[in-house]
């Protein structure tokens, strides 16, 4: 799915408008129809909604859904924000047929002393700015959504929170703390971003019918990674395969007593279709991975308690993962140095292969190119700084995947993903039970399979970070978010890929 801009997305209302053809305030009526029914579907047991609206579109789009709700019998309040500047045509129309056939339940807030009492019980729903907001709300707007802020009701946004930007960081400004929000035919950016989420809640996706030409003819810097796009990337097993077929791949990983992550990545690197793993670990960790991972081979090291020496015969690998549980002993960065000015492959940096680098800015540009580097955004502030928000840090991360020639993965709830050519994808899968020890250590072993598969770098890396999150939801599901631990996403990638291969 494409993620446009504010403005994309008003050329997309209007591209409809002409080539579908329909009238705007039928389109409208059209976007109206479809909250309408998601409300009236998700709080059954309530009939008792409070809407807020502007006088603007997303204000027509509250008035049109008052009047839907009032049909089907609910009981509806309608507080319209009266501000100096005159409605859109289309608001004023829709105010007219509320007029005509609830004149009772509009009222008008033009001062504090306005702002109504709400019954606990009532749902709210924000339809005052929608995705036009540019500026920091002022003045009566301001009281209200502190108000508004301020109560224990369930609060639903049409299309956006109210004072969140679409497509800018919203710092030091007011906006509406939404339960849910209904975000109209695609996702914005805002809502994809750890920041917003105080304001934006569960996010929902609603189409409302716009004309699809526009979507497959109109580029886009962003977009998510969804079942769509993984259909097209799933290469499924080949009839006569062998285990040569599916590449050979090499993790480095452990070290005193933290030889646990270089098992949950090895076991998921197995679970994800690697025909050949090797695992490169200290002397102390051998009799942990041979009897925890039997199907893997053991290198081990010198050193006892950590890594000492990567002078390996790195041909024999069709891809490299470093860096779970790795530390970062004066040796051990040695010998990482060793290895980026020997293998010249496409390799997965994480965890503290990517803390040394850290350390070591000046080895950026040995990174070999097309590799894919996960950090967590802790370790991105560690490599390339810190940023005042997401929308910087996600800046940030496309220009150094350019200027590195390498992939990002800032891993969070929708972890996003800079490529060499400057597009971001957003991950659509995954939840918060994820946010646990090893996690990331299993995204390495994810990878680094997908990499020895056969699969580009950009590819793996998408195809990964999906099946990485949809795991954690089969999870979660079954589990809960809080019972879950890193172990029991490798133990449902077989259903995640189940789901991959049947889409």
């Amino acid at each position: 799915m494409k993620v446009f801009t504010s403005g994309q997305i008003k050329d997309w209302d209007n591209f409809t408008i002409q080539y579908e053809p329909i009238a705007p305030i039928d389109l409208m009526e059209r976007a109206a129809t479809v909250c309408t029914q998601w409300l009236q579907q998700t709080f059954t047991n309530n009939q008792h909604f409070t809407i807020f609206c502007g006088m603007g579109n997303n204000g027509g789009d509250g008035l049109a859904i008052a009047r839907l709700l009032s049909d089907n019998g609910c009981v509806v309040a309608v507080h319209i924000l009266q501000t100096d500047k005159e409605g859109s045509q289309d608001f004023k129309q829709n105010l007219e047929r509320l007029k005509l056939l609830y004149p009772n339940i509009i009222h008008y807030i033009q001062q504090p002393e306005d702002l109504p009492l709400i019954a606990t019980d009532s749902i709210i729903i924000d339809a005052i700015l929608g995705t036009g907001t540019n500026r920091p709300v002022t003045g009566i707007t301001a009281a209200l959504f502190d108000y508004l802020n301020s109560l224990t009701n369930t609060i639903v946004a049409i299309d956006m929170p109210s004072g969140l930007y679409a497509d800018a960081p919203t710092k030091n400004s007011t906006c509406i703390h939404a339960t849910h929000t209904l975000s109209l035919q695609t996702y914005k950016r805002a809502l994809l971003m750890a920041d917003n989420a105080k304001a934006t809640g569960e996010v929902h996706i609603l189409p409302i019918g716009l004309h699809p030409d526009y979507y497959n003819n109109t580029a886009t810097h962003f977009d998510i990674i969804d079942a769509a796009l993984i259909k097209n990337i799933y290469k499924p097993r080949k009839l006569f395969a062998h285990k040569g077929t599916y590449g050979h791949g090499l993790l480095i990983a452990g070290s005193h007593g933290k030889s646990g992550a270089a098992v949950l990545s090895a076991k998921a690197a197995l679970r994800s279709g690697i025909g050949l793993l090797t695992c490169y670990t200290v002397a102390g960790g051998y009799n942990i991975l041979q009897t925890t991972v039997p199907e893997a081979m053991t290198i081990t090291d010198e050193g006892r308690l950590h890594i000492t020496n990567l002078q390996l015969n790195t041909d024999a690998y069709s891809a490299i993962g470093i860096g779970p549980g790795l530390g970062t002993h004066p040796q051990t960065i040695k010998a990482f140095y060793q290895l980026l000015h020997q293998y010249k492959k496409p390799m997965v940096i994480d965890a503290d292969a990517l803390n040394i680098l850290a350390q070591q800015p000046d080895w950026y540009t040995s990174i070999p190119a097309n590799s894919i580097l996960t950090p967590h955004p802790k370790e991105f502030e560690r490599l390339f700084g810190n940023t005042d928000n997401n929308f910087a840090q996600q800046e940030l991360a496309l220009q150094k995947a350019i200027s590195l020639q390498c992939f990002i993965v800032v891993k969070g709830r929708h972890s996003f993903m800079a490529t060499p050519n400057g597009k971001g994808f957003y991950n659509s899968t995954g939840n918060a039970g994820m946010a646990t020890a090893g996690s990331g250590d299993v995204l390495t072993g994810i990878l680094t399979s997908l990499l020895a598969q056969g699969y580009t770098p950009e590819h793996a890396a998408i195809l990964g970070v999906y099946l990485h999150g949809l795991s954690g939801d089969y999870a979660a599901k079954n589990l809960s978010m809080e019972a879950m631990n890193a172990g029991d996403i490798i133990n449902y990638l077989p259903q995640a890929f189940k789901q991959v291969a049947a889409q």
